[in-house]
């Protein structure tokens, strides 16, 4: 449920439009980018375990379609700046980990037997915080369609009208 007290961001106040009609502060705008894809491999480095490589590999194609997947979305509903880049690649990386836990977890189960008896497996919690960090980027950056019902998609500009010529 939203919080009727709580300050839209200003980024959501250019975006949606103000219905208080108070300006919103010129620098909340930034350029429009051409996104470009990062190289997931400086991510999901190479290492020696064989078993590990398949598992960056994996994440590694992940991330990329989670980008491939997202990105042209909030290029047209949001209007991606440069500096939104490293929000969709932390983004994108919490998907492919997410993907990594349950794996993981399909693999070795909930509950795994330690020294103490059984425990529960860390790929479980470590998959809930994860979950809770793409809840705050799909909120931050519209992909929830709730969120979506409140954005507006950028107008065909005139190129008079364009705020960056």
């Amino acid at each position: 449920m939203a919080d009727p007290w709580r300050k839209k961001p200003a980024l959501q106040i250019v975006r949606e439009g103000n219905p208080g009609k108070r300006a919103a502060p010129d620098t909340v705008a930034v350029p429009p980018a051409q996104m470009i894809e990062p190289d997931w491999q400086e991510t999901f480095r190479t290492v020696e375990s064989p078993e590990q490589k398949t598992v960056n590999a994996r994440c590694r194609s992940v991330a990329s379609a989670e980008w491939r997947r997202v990105v042209p979305v909030l290029a047209l509903t949001v209007g991606l700046g440069d500096v939104d880049a490293s929000l969709v690649k932390d983004y994108c990386v919490a998907v492919a980990r997410i993907d990594q836990c349950e794996r993981e977890l399909s693999e070795h189960g909930l509950m795994l037997r330690g020294e103490r008896g059984w425990q529960k497996n860390g790929a479980a919690t470590i998959a809930g915080q994860y979950r809770v960090q793409v809840a705050r980027y799909i909120r931050e950056l519209g992909l929830s369609p709730s969120a979506r019902t409140g954005l507006a998609a950028p107008e065909p500009a005139d190129d008079d009208s364009d705020l960056w010529d």
